[in-house]
This record gives structure tokens, C-alpha cells and sequence, in this order.
């Protein structure tokens, strides 16, 4: 018996072909202690990849651990983990090393990233200002969240806004880095800065 195809079934066959979802690069950075590690295990959907190594009593000498007692490792090159969005879109994530001596390795991690999101603690808010200044500096799009420890925050939106000088144009929220679905949202957050400044710079092309 021979199979003669419909006139539907070519178009049919067309349409099953799905394509693969858009990859995409964000970083996610911070301070030390402030939970990017935490977040990137939280939403990945592979288990993801950590670089943690024991602080030892020299590390702890130099990074503050007074509001992180029980932190007991820390990041040395990257995490790494993924979350697919949508049948259209995949996040690759990125996470910086906290420490300014690590500092190195963020222009490697950083290259091709679509934008960033910067944690803050805000018990420490001077361990996040490096992030900022490069992102900016680097003119990367970026959203700033403020990880809720213990579902609180030291001081409001308008007041850590001032003190790190953000413009009305980076986004601040509030999040928890435990959080799968809250982690979305800060990383929603951020491909909307970023897809808003790509429609602007089409646009006066």
C-alpha cells in the first residue's frame, strides 16, 4: 500500500517543528554574603553550578561575616545555572564573586550578558556600590533588588535609591533570593530594562 500524503500533512509536519528557545545572558552580582549564590539555586532548573570554597580564618579576617554568622563558604569564580522562561525564551544566569580580590573575573563573566541584576543587602549597602558604579560604568542595563533577609529591610526604597545614587531608570525592588518565584520576577524585571533600551536605540536609528 503506498502512502500518499494529504495536502494538509506537509503543512502540518511544518508547524510540529518547534525551534528552540532564545538563549539569553544575565549576570547577577553583588556584595559578599548577599545571596547570589541563593538565587541562582533557587530558579535554575538544572542543578547548578557553584564554585564555593571554605572561608578560612584569613578570608574570615578580611570579609565582614557579622550579619552572615552561619555563612561558612564562599563564591571564588562563578555560579552558574538556567531557567527556560517560556517555549521562546531561556535565561543563562551568571553569578559574580562578591569580594573586591576576585574582582578580576567580572569582565569575563560579564561579556555578552543582555543586563545584570544587582543584589543588595541593605544592612551593608557599601558592599553593593561596586556593583553599581560597573554596571553603569559598563553601561549595562540593570535593575537593583533588595533581598529581604528575615522579610524585612533596613531602610525604604526612597532612601537606599538615594544612597546609591540610582537614576528613576534602574528599577528597585524588594525580592527574596529563596524564593523561585520571586527570583523570576527580579530576572522579569531586568529583561524589561534591557528589551526597553534595545526598543529605544532601534527606534532613533
Amino acid at each position: 500500500m503506498v502512502f500518499v500524503p494529504s495536502p494538509t500533512h506537509g503543512a502540518h509536519s511544518a508547524t510540529a517543528v518547534e525551534q528552540p528557545p532564545l538563549p539569553v545572558k544575565l549576570v547577577i552580582a553583588g556584595g559578599f554574603g548577599v545571596g547570589k549564590t541563593t538565587a541562582v539555586g533557587a530558579i535554575s532548573e538544572i542543578r547548578p553550578l557553584t564554585t564555593e570554597a571554605a572561608i578560612t580564618e584569613v578570608a574570615a579576617g578580611v570579609d565582614d561575616l557579622s550579619h552572615t554568622p552561619g555563612k561558612t563558604t564562599t563564591t571564588v569564580a562563578m555560579d552558574f545555572g538556567c531557567i527556560t522562561i517560556d517555549p521562546t525564551l531561556k535565561l543563562y544566569l551568571f553569578g559574580t564573586p562578591g569580594q573586591d580580590r576576585f574582582g578580576f573575573m567580572w569582565d569575563d563573566l560579564v561579556e555578552g550578558a543582555l543586563g545584570g541584576l544587582v543584589i543588595v543587602d541593605t544592612r551593608r549597602l557599601d558592599d553593593c556600590y561596586a556593583a553599581v558604579d560597573y554596571f553603569e560604568h559598563k553601561d549595562i542595563p540593570f535593575a537593583v533588588a533588595i533581598n529581604a533577609f528575615d522579610g524585612k529591610i533596613e531602610h525604604d526604597l526612597d532612601e537606599v535609591r538615594w544612597a546609591l545614587d540610582l537614576t528613576e531608570q534602574v528599577p528597585l525592588i524588594v525580592f527574596d533570593a529563596r524564593e523561585t518565584g520571586s527570583v523570576r520576577d527580579a530576572l522579569l524585571v531586568v529583561l524589561d530594562v534591557a528589551l526597553s533600551r534595545a526598543e529605544k536605540a532601534a527606534a532613533t536609528t
